[in-house]
C-alpha cells in the first residue's frame, strides 16, 4: 500500500477544507495511505514571484524539511504550489550545495493531484457521478509548466451522468496569476471579465479547476456579478457519488 503525504496549500487549508477532505477520501478508496505532515506552512510562492527570495528561502527550508521526514510522493492539490515545489526549489537553491540536493529530491517525488492519479496510479476511472453539465478551465501553472492537461480532462471524461462542454479560451488565464492581481488589478480585472464571459457562453452551470487560487478568483467574479454560475475543484467531482 503506497503513502502520500498532503501538502494542502494554503489556499485550500484556509478556504476550501472540502477540497483537502475530497482528496483525502479519493486516495484512501485507491488504497493510499495519505499523512499530513503538521509542520507543513506556505511554499513561499507568493515571496518569490515577487522577487523577494531572500524571503521565500527559510519557507522553502521548512517545507524541505518537513517532507524529508515523511515518506512517499507529495500530493499537491494546486499546480502553482506544485510548480513551487518542483521547479521554484531547484531555482532558489541552484548556488547552494548543501540545500540544492534536498530541494531536488523533493521536487521530484512531487505530484499535481490529477498528474498523481493518472501517471502514477493509472487511473481515471473514480466511478464519480454528476449529473450535469461541466466545462473546463486549463490554469496556468499546472499547463503551461507541468504538462497537466489532458490528465484532468481523462478523469472528468469518465465521470457519470456528467456532460462535458468545451470552455472557449479554455486555456486563457484568468487574471488571478498569485501577485499578478495585486500588482495589475486593472488587467486582472479585464481578464476575468473574459474568462466570465466565456464561461457564460459555454452554456454551463458549473466551472471545475484544478486551482484554489482560479477558483476564488473567478467566484469571486461571478458573485461580484450576481451570475449563477459556480466553481469547484476537481477533487470534489470525482469525490461525487
Amino acid at each position: 500500500m503506497p503513502t502520500a503525504q498532503l501538502f494542502v496549500t494554503c489556499l485550500v487549508d484556509t478556504f476550501y477544507p472540502e477540497t483537502g477532505e475530497a482528496i483525502v477520501s479519493i486516495l484512501r478508496r485507491l488504497g493510499v495511505t495519505v499523512e499530513f505532515p503538521p509542520g507543513q506552512t506556505c511554499c513561499g510562492q507568493p515571496a518569490y514571484n515577487a522577487g523577494l527570495r531572500a524571503e521565500a528561502r527559510p519557507v522553502a527550508e521548512q517545507t524541505i524539511r518537513v517532507f524529508e521526514s515523511a515518506p512517499g510522493d507529495v500530493i499537491v492539490p494546486s499546480g502553482s504550489c506544485a510548480v513551487m515545489l518542483k521547479h521554484g526549489y531547484p531555482e532558489l537553491f541552484a548556488a547552494d550545495p548543501l540545500w540544492l540536493p534536498r530541494a531536488q529530491a523533493l521536487a521530484a517525488r512531487t505530484y499535481e493531484f490529477t498528474e498523481y492519479l493518472v501517471d502514477v496510479l493509472g487511473v481515471t476511472d473514480l466511478g464519480a457521478r454528476w449529473p450535469g453539465t461541466l466545462t473546463y478551465h486549463a490554469s496556468c501553472h499546472p499547463n503551461r509548466h507541468l504538462g497537466v492537461d489532458r490528465q484532468p480532462r481523462a478523469l472528468l471524461a469518465a465521470v457519470r451522468e456528467a456532460v462535458i462542454v468545451d470552455l472557449p479560451a479554455s486555456e486563457d488565464c484568468c487574471g488571478f496569476g498569485g501577485v499578478f492581481s495585486i500588482e495589475h488589478p486593472e488587467l486582472s480585472a479585464e481578464l476575468l471579465k473574459r474568462k466570465i464571459s466565456n464561461l457564460q457562453l459555454s452554456a454551463s452551470p458549473t466551472l471545475v479547476v484544478t486551482e484554489a487560487g482560479c477558483r476564488m478568483h473567478i467566484a469571486g467574479g461571478l458573485s461580484k456579478q450576481k451570475k449563477p454560475q459556480r466553481v469547484v475543484h476537481i477533487a470534489e467531482v470525482l469525490n461525487s457519488r
